[in-house]
Formats: structure tokens, sequence, C-alpha cells
């Protein structure tokens, strides 16, 4: 029997995390401290894995079915949904570090070319 909103909302922290079950995989994870997370889990080349794929209120039963189908998609040609997300997070941190505008004052002044100043870069502001 698939899961379904009203169970969710009725669920309660424990003594111990449990889980709520939706089918293929997919189930919520309520944790002692009251967290309810999404969770998918699968197998990719023989190696059990588990996908976080959000935590509820903020994602809905649908929504969470959703990305549940659309991982699903993912595995079903071959990739690995936890590598290919992986490998999306590195490339935005790639973006954000190559395309970050410089936090040190003293390399965005063009006036501090003293080499005295050098010496002092973390002490001070170029004078």
């Amino acid at each position: 029997m698939a899961l379904t909103d009203t169970e969710i909302r009725r669920s309660r922290p424990g003594d111990k995390a449990y889980k709520l079950f939706d089918g293929g995989g997919l189930h919520l994870l309520v944790t002692p401290a009251g967290g309810r997370l999404w969770r998918w889990k699968y197998r990719f080349e023989g190696t059990e894995r588990q996908l976080a794929l959000g935590s509820y209120p903020e994602l809905t039963l649908a929504d969470a079915r959703e990305r549940h189908v659309l991982a699903r998609k993912m595995l079903a040609a071959g990739v690995d949904p936890m590598a290919e997300r992986k490998a999306e997070k590195t490339a935005v941190l790639q973006r954000r570090i190559l395309g970050a505008p410089t936090r040190n004052r003293m390399e965005a002044s063009p006036a501090c070319t003293n080499p005295a100043s050098t010496a002092v870069r973390s002490v001070s502001v170029c004078w």
C-alpha cells in the first residue's frame, strides 16, 4: 500500500529512527529529533546505495515521488544518480571558485603596488 500524506503528518518521533515505506525503495526516515527525510534505497553495480531526496514538508510526497521517478530513469539508463548529483555539485563549486571576485582587498586594489606592503598584506589594508 502506498504512503499517504495523512500518515506522514501523523508520524511522530520515537526512541529510534524508523522508516515509512512508499514503494520502489522510496521511504521517509523519521528521526528521533523529529526530522522527516526522504530517502531512496537502490543498487548500482551490485552495491547498495541510498540517495537523499529532501526533507518533509519542504519536499512534499508528490515531489518526492517525481524525484524518485527521475532517479529511477537515470538508473535504468545506466547512470548512477548519486554520482551524477556529486558531479553537478562539483561543477557548480568550480564555477563559483573560478568566477568569484577576489576577497583580498590588497589584490583587488591597484594602488597597492608598494613592495613593502606585501609583507603586511595579512595584517592591514593598503595605506
